[in-house]
């Protein structure tokens, strides 16, 4: 073994000629990186937030319960006000992902020659070093891949993409986090010397990146920052329109296709309609019933009686984990806290559960926050911009929430369960 190290570095990427890029250099990886340093801190910041919007049950590592849990200690009751903050930390969170890609590839283009390197281990310090950029690496590819995923609609995942997205992106910032103490004076260093100052291969500030036998080079290192630049301008162009919704919509060429909800008071975009989810007519035609329970009383409502309760209005838009949102819309309906009084509970109104004809899909039932439960905006709705409600949006009702991921505006509603107040 010994005598084969000795022998230096096989042919192939682990001799540093195999590299002759001239762009690769510090300065060229320090500016990527900077970058990627300043999206990647605001890309889990939101992406915290998301999980504390809609408080999915990662049990028994990350509780639904604000402050329990060994990942739970950030979560708090997300607000209600104001009713598009979930919109806008959402839609930042899914285009800054999708933006960062070109940034991202070529960070990792910049430094593949380290990824070579010979030899692969020479001290504990570097066996660390290079762990963690193993984990960086893998956990940025997986990161990435399975939130554009996700924005797609396109689920391929070998279990919950919430689940795997939140402990990924756990063990993707640990590795970031090490990464980032180690290389960031070196980093500062570098952009400092400007792109024209390229130390000399081999030595330490070179840090495995500067080819010693560089072809000529084609564009500057400048120029190649513009295009990277360019790039993620193109994909912004694209992506931020499903985000910011009404007349951007149509630019939203990443968006994902084939969900047309037409035209008129409903043609709004949906994820999930109620064919895909198994609605059959039996659910939501005239034998429908809503079961409203509370500590120890329960009534049941047909539609015609629900529809005679106090009907109130809401402005409010719709936004998805996926990064898409409406415009607001006029919605009409029963106030949760009405319901709520019909079972007996009064101002200090608990949470609910609230339960969905829904047969197929992860998200049957969902449950509202004491806070949610009780803003006046919150209803049960039948209406939306004076229309009824149509299958693919809810008939016969739905809960809209202001603020809440739209997850939590649950369709083709059946229960609302009232708990006691925690």
């Amino acid at each position: 073994m010994a005598s084969a190290w000795a022998a230096g570095p096989p042919r192939g990427p682990s001799r540093p000629e195999f590299w002759r890029s001239p762009l690769r250099g510090p300065w060229l990886t320090a500016v990527f990186g900077i970058v990627l340093l300043i999206g990647i801190t605001v890309l889990f910041a939101t992406g915290l937030l998301s999980y504390a919007a809609y408080e999915p049950d990662l049990a028994p590592v990350n509780d639904q319960t604000p402050g329990k849990g060994v990942l739970g200690f950030y979560l708090f009751s997300w607000p209600t006000s104001p009713y598009w903050l979930y919109r806008v930390t959402q839609g930042v969170h899914v285009t800054l992902g999708v933006v960062l890609v070109p940034v991202l590839l070529a960070k990792l283009w910049s430094v593949i020659p380290t990824l070579f390197a010979w030899r692969p281990v020479r001290s504990a310090a570097q066996a660390v070093e290079r762990l963690s950029l193993l984990l960086l690496v893998a956990g940025a590819g997986f990161e990435f891949a399975t939130g554009i995923l996700n924005v797609q609609l396109h689920y391929v995942f070998p279990g919950s993409f919430y689940a795997l997205h939140f402990y990924g992106a756990w063990v993707f910032i640990g590795a970031f986090a090490v990464h980032v103490s180690l290389r960031l004076g070196r980093a500062v260093r570098a952009l400092r010397a400007g792109p024209r100052r390229q130390p000399a291969p081999g030595s330490e500030e070179a840090a495995g990146l500067v080819a010693p036998r560089p072809a000529a080079p084609t564009i500057s290192r400048r120029g190649a920052v513009g295009m990277v630049g360019l790039g993620s301008l193109a994909l912004l162009a694209v992506t931020a329109g499903q985000s910011a919704g009404g007349r951007f919509t149509g630019t939203a060429l990443l968006a994902p296709h084939g969900r047309d909800p037409g035209s008129g008071p409903n043609g709004f975009q949906i994820n999930k309609t109620a064919a895909s989810v198994g609605i059959r007519d039996c659910d939501i035609g005239p034998a429908w019933r809503l079961t409203v329970r509370g500590p120890g009383r329960r009534i049941d409502l047909t539609h015609s009686e629900l529809l005679d309760l106090p009907q109130h209005e809401a402005l409010l838009p719709i936004a998805c984990v996926e990064g898409w949102s409406t415009p607001d819309q006029h919605w009409s309906g029963v106030r949760l806290t009405d319901l709520a009084a019909l079972v007996g509970l009064g101002t200090h109104t608990p949470q609910v559960l609230v339960e969905s004809v829904q047969r197929g899909g992860s998200f049957r039932s969902v449950v509202l926050s004491g806070r949610q439960v009780r803003d006046a905006r919150s209803l049960l709705a039948v209406r939306v911009n004076g229309a009824v409600l149509s299958r693919d949006h809810g008939h016969p009702a739905r809960v809209i929430v202001p603020g809440a991921p739209g997850v939590h505006t649950t369709k083709w509603v059946t229960r609302l369960t009232f708990g006691e107040p925690s």
